[in-house]
């Protein structure tokens, strides 16, 4: 059974009753972290919110997830992503067969197939558990478990089948044999069950074990035991169900995860022109024929619309980039970019900004909640916060837009087709209006009516810096060889 990146879309609901149980009541010690190790994130996503997503795609009747460590902080979180879920709290951490165990009671689950899987798999696609899901159920297995084939399996349970090739057991690696650990098909974890043998063995699991803990692998013998029919299908991209247990092995999926997205998105018509510098998370949304160069980074939800060019030396986060725009070595976040507009080089577009259609935020520019129309510029070395400039305006290198008076913010509005010199200072609130002109170096106090044009500093005087007071700077000039400025 093959997979590849990405959890895709919804899928129909399966025939039958589906219940999914996700396992996320461990602790994650070995994060040493504050945050529960499900909360940590890669893709732009925290670990259980992949598997979340990746159980979505199946449609289930219902989720139950089971909580434990750290449930404050799971809780909530699961909810937020997932309203509907069940949460199920296993007070004590007891292995896999007791945390079932409280996930089944707590959703009175009788009937159908119900699916286990793990919340610190971020790999895991939603295809993958749907295949699982229909190939045990066309076995019409008591219990099926998804495997793989590994070259180093230490630390993994072994899947034992007998010389028919049927599934006997899957061992521990603490209580394995010799033998046993020569194995090289692993259990993954995720089961597959049908719902009234579940019910019937789970209180029938022991403790006798290295752990002392009820092991949901223990189901497997016991289904063999009463002679119903166990399966293992073996899963082509075994990565899938690999978790993460400290930020080593985090920081590892998070490479093959992007890895994966970046080449699905290439794969899909964008250009990328270094994958290894290229950062593309989970929720980012490319149209066919974009170009990335290298050492971008697009995060949280953001789209790029056709032909645009961002990069190279680029972070934009949750931000919409028009079709045929391009983005060099900038940072924006919760910015609009319009078709054809043009960003960079160093600029940074803070939260609420829009740049219209073939509009221009040029090097060494701030911005903050700024609507800039149209084929409107601010080309260099500038701040502009909390202002509406309209179409067609042009603003002068080394602007600011004052908009903080230490108490209180204002706004600053500047109309269609206006003009304004360079080092200018907008006290806000105040309005330039369409056509207006300002002066090199004006600060601007009060409003500028349409087509006017406003200075605000005196007319300028040459004083000669060399003349003493009182004596003739003519005098000095002829002692010293130079010409006296009138």
């Amino acid at each position: 059974m093959a997979g590849g990146p990405g959890t895709g879309d919804t899928l129909d609901p399966m025939a039958s009753d589906l219940t999914v149980i996700v396992l996320a009541a461990g602790g994650g010690t070995r994060m040493r972290s504050k945050k529960s190790k499900l909360l940590h994130e890669i893709g732009g996503r925290s670990m259980v919110g992949h598997v979340l997503a990746a159980v979505q795609v199946l449609a289930p009747s219902r989720v139950v997830v089971v909580v434990g460590h750290q449930r404050d902080q799971v809780g909530p979180h699961v909810q937020s992503l997932m309203p509907d879920a069940v949460l199920a709290v296993q007070e004590d951490q007891q292995g896999t067969g007791h945390a079932v165990r409280v996930a089944m009671e707590t959703a009175g689950t009788t009937s159908g197939t119900v699916l286990v899987v793990y919340g610190d798999t971020p790999l895991l696609r939603g295809e993958s558990l749907r295949g699982f899901a229909e190939e045990h159920e066309a076995a019409q297995s008591a219990v099926s478990v998804l495997s793989g084939v590994v070259d180093h399996p230490f630390g993994y349970g072994r899947v034992v089948r007998n010389d028919e090739g049927d599934v006997e057991a899957i061992v521990e690696e603490r209580d394995a044999t010799p033998k046993q650990r020569e194995i090289r098909e692993i259990g993954s974890g995720i089961f597959a069950f049908d719902a009234e043998f579940l019910v019937d063995v789970l209180p029938r699991i022991g403790n006798d074990n290295a752990k002392g803990e009820y092991y949901l692998t223990d189901t497997v013998g016991l289904a063999r035991d009463a002679g119903l029919t166990v399966a293992a299908f073996p899963l082509d991209d075994v990565m899938q169900t690999q978790g993460a247990n400290d930020r080593v092995q985090l920081a590892e999926l998070g490479r093959e995860l992007n890895q994966r997205i970046v080449e699905q998105w290439m794969r899909d018509g964008v250009t990328v022109m270094d994958p290894a510098t290229t950062w593309i998370e989970s929720d980012v949304r490319l149209a066919p024929d974009v170009i990335l160069l290298p050492n971008t980074q697009l995060l949280g939800a953001t789209v790029v619309g056709e032909d645009a060019v961002i990069g190279p030396d680029t972070s934009l986060k949750d931000c919409e980039v028009g079709a045929g725009a391009r983005v060099t070595r900038a940072h924006g976040e919760l910015a609009v970019i319009g078709d054809g507009a043009n960003v960079g080089p160093y600029a940074f577009l803070r939260p609420g900004t829009e740049l219209g259609s073939d509009g221009k935020i040029g090097t060494f520019v701030e911005t903050k909640n700024a609507h800039i129309g149209a084929g409107s510029k601010v080309p260099h070395l500038s701040y502009v916060g909390d202002a509406t400039i309209g179409e067609g305006s042009n603003i002068g290198a080394g602007t600011i837009f004052a908009n903080y008076d230490g108490t209180h913010k204002h706004h600053t509005t500047v109309g269609k087709g206006a003009k304004t010199g360079a080092n200018n200072t907008f006290v806000a609130p105040v309005t330039i209006g369409d056509g207006a002109m300002t002066g090199g170096g004006a600060v601007v106090r009060r409003d500028v009516p349409p087509g006017n044009l406003a200075v605000s500093g005196g007319p300028q005087r040459n004083l000669d810096r060399r003349a003493p007071r009182g004596e003739d700077p003519a005098s000095i000039g002829e002692a010293t060889g130079a010409e006296g400025e009138s």
